[in-house]
């Protein structure tokens, strides 16, 4: 049976720093690598006001600094991403306002990747910005 977002997005997990041996994603051999948790991500996105906008890779710069990091994990990100944006969509189907559930839509952008991933129409994202007036 498939594990529901709301599952994934509460499974218990700590934030972690990494000091890379190697380079990943972009990220050299040596620098601090921050693995956040699908909180860590709901709680920046609250946290962007309605009207405005972020992105993926502002949200990781952001994040790893505060975690005292040189990068945040691009691929546990993603992860934690889709968790939060997913857990979004399962409380809507289960109808609750989309004004009440984490606001992905301010992060995530039509066309981003895993946008097409979701379970939604990616245009529901733009037409969530277009009503916050996020062009």
């Amino acid at each position: 049976m498939k594990m529901k977002a709301c599952d994934k997005f509460h499974k218990q997990r700590s934030p972690k720093k990494v000091m890379l041996d190697k380079s990943f994603a972009g990220i050299k051999a040596g620098q601090m690598l921050f693995v956040g948790t699908p909180h860590i991500v709901a709680d920046y996105i609250c946290a962007v006001p309605a009207g405005e906008l972020s992105n993926v890779t502002k949200m990781r710069n952001q994040l790893a600094r505060r975690n005292k990091c040189d990068a945040m994990c691009p691929a546990s990100t993603a992860i934690f991403l889709r968790i939060v944006a997913e857990y979004a969509i399962e409380e809507m189907d289960e109808g609750k306002s989309p004004c009440k559930v984490i606001p992905f839509w301010r992060v995530i952008a039509p066309d981003d990747k895993v946008a097409k991933k979701l379970p939604i129409d990616p245009q529901w994202i733009a037409y969530r910005r277009k009503l916050e007036e996020i062009v």
